[in-house]
C-alpha cells in the first residue's frame, strides 16, 4: 500500500485530507482527525471524481 500524500493544493490552514491510493481505489482521511476516520473509494468511482476535477 502507498503513503499518504496531501494535495499540492491543500493550504496551510489545517483544513486538509490526505489520500493514499491502492489497488482497489484510494483512502482519504482528514489531517486533524488521522486516527478517527478513513473514507475508502472504489477505484472507478475515484477515477470519476479525478476526472470531474480536472
Amino acid at each position: 500500500m502507498s503513503d499518504w500524500h496531501k494535495s499540492s493544493y491543500s493550504n496551510t490552514g489545517g483544513q486538509c485530507v490526505e489520500v493514499r491510493e491502492t489497488p482497489a481505489g484510494a483512502d482519504v482521511r482528514d489531517t486533524q482527525n488521522r486516527d478517527t476516520a478513513t473514507l475508502s473509494f472504489p477505484a472507478a468511482e475515484w477515477r470519476a471524481l479525478l476526472d470531474t476535477e480536472r
